[in-house]
């Protein structure tokens, strides 16, 4: 039995990620820290454990062998860190920090202690991007020259996001850095590592982090990735698009279901894609790296690189212009 500690309440998903802990047969709820204090009391009376003030004297805990972190983004390098040589492993909300410095300094920490790591990137699971990357892989779409993907809600006009993820020193940006971080990842996916980003930020809402965003992802041989994201938009679903030279892949538009058109098909039209089962979700993958003693390879250059990939972007929207991943220090 893995023995967890729950770093902070701070994130949306904080309480969705203590539900998976619950469920695991393999895991349990342990204790709580909370960077504010009247928080995590809250929580670990509601989980019936115990609440440490001290985040150190938790760490210290022998007998807890993991950590779920969700502080703020801004915490992230600090609570890891201080997690890794405590010889705690990690299961950790995106991103990993908000600088691909920080993330390189994290991730020798968690090298040098011997730890796993496990980043909630959950849409690599789902079963239209498993079904997609199978498709591309089939050579179906020929060669991808465009990708788009889109997430967006309502959270800044309908009020049901805490005011605290409107805080830039905090999350380390807006709309882009929480939901576009999806949409990113699924580009990147797809697309690999672009040489160079562009991003422009609305503020419909007057927060002080963008609300409405695209990034725009430049690549040698000519392809281009759109990343979409937003917190003002009442009825936008989320949205896939593949297009290559021999075919097309649509999702969400607006039904969820994934449909191809390909030159390499017998088909003249549009076909339905059957979608395969999810994979096991981030969490139980973390699990299963902890109890077998691998690594999340994949899952760790995905968050590092998605990382690199939100720095540009918010570099690039503060001074309006392109900004080469070979810049970032």
């Amino acid at each position: 039995m893995i023995r967890v500690a729950m770093l902070s309440y701070w994130h949306v998903h904080a309480w969705d990620y203590t539900k998976q802990v619950q469920a695991h047969p393999g895991t349990e709820v342990a204790a709580v820290w909370d960077e504010q204090p009247a928080r995590g009391r809250e929580a670990a009376e509601k989980l019936g454990v115990p609440f440490v003030e001290d985040l150190d004297a938790l760490l210290a805990d022998s007998s807890i062998q993991g950590v779920v972190v969700d502080t703020p983004t801004s915490m992230h390098h600090e609570v890891m860190i201080k997690a890794a040589r405590a010889g705690k492993h990690i299961f950790t909300e995106k991103v990993i920090a908000p600088t691909q410095r920080e993330v390189r300094e994290i991730l020798a920490a968690i090298d040098e202690a011997g730890v796993k790591l496990t980043v909630s990137l959950p849409r690599l699971n789902d079963p239209y991007t498993l079904a997609a990357q199978e498709l591309v892989q089939e050579g179906l779409l020929g060669e991808l020259t465009l990708v788009r993907v889109r997430l967006s809600h309502n959270g800044a006009l309908a009020g049901w996001l805490p005011e605290h993820f409107f805080s830039l020193a905090e999350c380390g940006g807006g709309a882009l850095i929480d939901l576009g971080c999806h949409p990113m990842y699924l580009t990147r996916l797809f697309l690999g590592l672009p040489e160079a980003v562009s991003a422009q930020f609305g503020y419909v809402s007057g927060k002080e982090v963008e609300d409405n965003a695209v990034a725009t992802l430049k690549y040698a041989n000519g392809a281009v990735g759109i990343v979409e994201a937003g917190f003002v938009n009442s009825h936008s679903p989320f949205t896939m698009e593949l297009h290559g030279t021999e075919g097309t892949i649509l999702y969400g538009t607006p039904e969820s279901k994934l449909l191809l058109r390909s030159n390499r098909r017998e088909s003249d039209g549009w076909e339905a894609i059957e979608l395969p089962q999810p994979r096991i979700s981030a969490f139980d993958q973390w699990v299963e790296h902890v109890n077998n003693g691998t690594t999340a390879d994949e899952n760790i250059q995905l968050a590092t690189d998605l990382t690199s990939l939100m720095e540009a972007a918010n570099l690039s929207a503060a001074q309006g212009r392109n900004i080469r991943l070979d810049e970032l220090n």
